[in-house]
């Protein structure tokens, strides 16, 4: 396995896809693939296992034909739940939900020409 240093993962604590430090290793035969890493939005450590970060692709094939919600600012969104972008002519998945600092949320949004992006949700409520 290659040497990382900052990886991109699920922070379980922010609860969102965010950058992380790999910090050291975890001792075991059955931990090879498991490091720990430090979020570096909420600055905690957690063991995350590299094989399902690196392997881990969004299914964005034919969310054209599923039932999708057509994006909106002031809509608020579930994660896995299909949107389609109007503005961009794309469609995409939320992978994640993160409250921000000035206390409105936002959703991270895998899409399917435009890649990962987040977007503004449940502004002005």
């Amino acid at each position: 396995m290659a040497k990382l240093k900052n990886i991109e993962a699920f922070c379980s604590i922010c609860g969102a896809v965010t950058k992380m430090e790999i910090t050291g290793e975890v001792t075991g035969e059955e931990n090879e693939d498991k490091r720990w890493a430090k979020c570096k939005k909420c600055k905690q450590t957690m063991v995350i296992n590299l094989v399902d970060v690196q392997n881990k692709k969004y299914s964005l094939e034919g969310i054209e034909e599923e039932e999708c919600e057509t994006y909106s600012p002031l809509k608020t969104y579930e994660i896995g739940q299909t949107i389609f972008h109007e503005n961009w002519n794309d469609f995409g998945k939320v992978i994640a939900k993160e409250t921000l600092s000035n206390g409105q949320h936002s959703i991270s949004v895998e899409f399917q020409k435009s890649g990962l992006k987040k977007l503004v949700e449940s502004l002005n409520q």
